[in-house]
């Protein structure tokens, strides 16, 4: 443990050399205590015995000191070599309760980038690592390439997840081995999709069968941004199960929380895809969490978690008490709910607007995590933790919060907009119009063909856009109306076996859990076809005003 002083090493080192210190002494003790204890007199007169007499008293009671020198230095070096056995055993006992297996050796952090983001460039690369500073020093970088596709959002004809997934699993796998076999030890720097990438690696790593001599635990560490698989929050973990083979979606399930890797995750409160709703019932949780995909999904490499904006907090989340595992599990607090934050671009109005209605939405939308003072799931931090039915929370105590929220609403809208009007000002009328040159005839024609071969083309690529959104559409309704309603009915079946087992909870969930799920999936989904049209859109926009010169 690098914070402690103290080394069990050492202290066994000194009552080694101790020992072998004191096993001299003695010896030259027992060689001198007859010269020096039975001294012959020099002379046969009466002076020469009392001098004899006289020192070999003086031997014999530095024998008798020597004696209880030896004693004390034997019990001594007894004492530092239990003192050192017992305090190893106590860094033991807390290395175990803290779960940090640290990197040693030369330490190289290999960086893979997010969906969209198959080559990360420098400032991306510095933006993620800002984040394992928290905990790690590296003596060089590895950005390595992984496909990262994410069909239909990266592309209408981009890998679908699992293929992309899959093969930047055996990119990373190689990574890793390669680095190690180069006498290193690797820290691996995952987001978003590479939260996937990372979290399969453990679990292969974890299988004898496919990985018999893995990692040693001081070789190898994950620290992780966004994880898609957080056991209690990533929206793969929400979902056990299904897959969306239309779309190329598996939901994986969670990472690994007995790795004996050491592994941080971190995720910002409202990310939709690594923060998703436990309650999805709850649409208000729901949409802000599709809005939380766009806005907040993207903020990890352009934040510094030891130089957070004003608002935002980083905290530590709770495991299970008999938790004993490697991972640490922290969450950044946002001050803002996604789902009104485009609110505050209107002018004069926007802000105070946002202002009103965030306290009392933000109750709302916190109780699709299950508290209303919460954004996120306050359950352990490391149990796999599925969609549910309905949050455990008084009715009483939804009122009273929404009361005091509508109190701050309005006392901050007031605020806001006395301050708008105290900044206004009259704007200053220019005392003469500019003046306009009238156009140039030359080469007229030649202007003409030009604007007709680029209105052409804008034409051309505009369709080939609108049409494009055709084949994610379908799969995207084909997942709705195929998928979906089959997971639903393993839901319902699952439902019913647990009523005929005897809990009749059983006979609500056969009915609720589909219902749940359904509501979530399709919000998301509605968001996921929403971002394909809305990037068509853009794209068909800039075709066309790119003509203007």
């Amino acid at each position: 443990m690098a914070d402690l002083l103290v080394e069990p090493q050492a202290l066994a080192s000194v009552a080694a050399d101790i020992e072998q210190l004191g096993s001299t002494i003695t010896g030259a003790n027992a060689a001198a205590e007859s010269p020096i204890s039975g001294l012959a007199p020099a002379a046969a007169d009466e002076v020469s015995e009392a001098i004899a007499k006289l020192f070999g008293a003086y031997g014999r009671q530095y024998q008798a000191v020597a004696r209880l020198a030896a004693a004390f230095h034997d019990e001594f070096t007894a004492a530092l070599a239990s003192a050192g056995s017992s305090y190893a055993a106590a860094e033991a006992g807390a290395q175990a309760l803290l779960g940090d297996s640290p990197l040693t050796g030369n330490i190289v952090a290999v960086v893979m980038g997010g969906s969209g983001n198959p080559i990360p460039d420098s400032s991306y690369v510095t933006g993620v690592l800002n984040w394992a500073k928290l905990h790690y020093t590296w003596n060089g970088v590895d950005t390595i390439f992984t496909p990262e596709n994410l069909y239909p959002l990266t592309g209408t004809k981009s890998l679908p997840l699992n293929i992309s997934v899959n093969e930047g699993v055996q990119i990373l796998d190689a990574t890793i081995k390669q680095q190690i076999g180069a006498g290193n030890s690797v820290l691996v720097q995952g987001y978003s999709q590479s939260t996937i990438i990372a979290s399969l690696e453990m679990q292969n790593l974890m299988n004898p069968q496919l990985t018999p001599n893995p990692p040693a635990p001081n070789q190898l560490a994950f620290n992780l941004l966004a994880d898609l698989m957080a056991p209690n929050g990533g929206l793969l973990a929400r979902f056990p199960g299904l897959t969306l083979p239309s779309l190329g979606i598996d939901f994986y399930g969670a990472t690994p929380a007995d790795t004996p890797y050491t592994t941080n995750i971190y995720t910002i409160e409202y990310d939709g895809f690594a923060d998703f709703p436990q309650y999805p019932l709850n649409i208000f949780a729901d949409l802000n969490a599709v809005a939380g995909i766009v806005l907040v999904h993207p903020l990890y490499p352009h934040l510094d978690p030891s130089a957070l904006p004003p608002g935002y907090s980083l905290e530590q989340l709770p495991t299970s008490p008999d938790y004993t595992g490697n991972t640490n599990y922290y969450m950044v607090l946002n001050p803002n709910l996604p789902l009104i934050q485009p609110l505050s671009k209107i002018p004069v109005i926007g802000q105070p607007l946002v202002d009103l209605l965030q306290p009392d939405l933000r109750v709302l939308v916190n109780l699709g995590y299950g508290d209303p003072n919460y954004g996120y799931s306050t359950g352990p931090a490391n149990l796999t933790t599925p969609f549910g039915l309905f949050p455990h929370v008084s009715p009483g105590v939804i009122a009273a919060d929404l009361a005091t929220g509508a109190q701050q609403g309005v006392t901050a809208a007031s605020h806001d907009i006395a301050a708008e009007i105290s900044g206004m000002s009259v704007p200053s009328i220019p005392h003469s119009l500019p003046t306009i040159a009238p156009p140039s005839t030359d080469g007229f024609i030649n202007h003409l063909e030009t604007v007709t071969t680029n209105v052409t083309n804008a034409f051309s690529q505009a369709l080939s856009t609108g049409y494009g959104v055709l084949l994610p559409t379908a799969d995207i309704v084909n997942a709705a109306l195929i998928s979906v309603p089959a997971y639903d009915v393993n839901l319902f079946l699952g439902g019913i076996a647990q009523a005929l087992a005897g809990d009749p909870m059983g006979l609500v969930n056969a009915i609720g859990y589909p219902i749940a799920a359904t509501t979530g999936l399709l919000i998301v989904a509605g968001g996921v076809e929403g971002l394909v049209v809305l990037g068509a859109v853009a794209s068909i926009i800039k075709d066309f005003t790119d003509l203007i010169p």
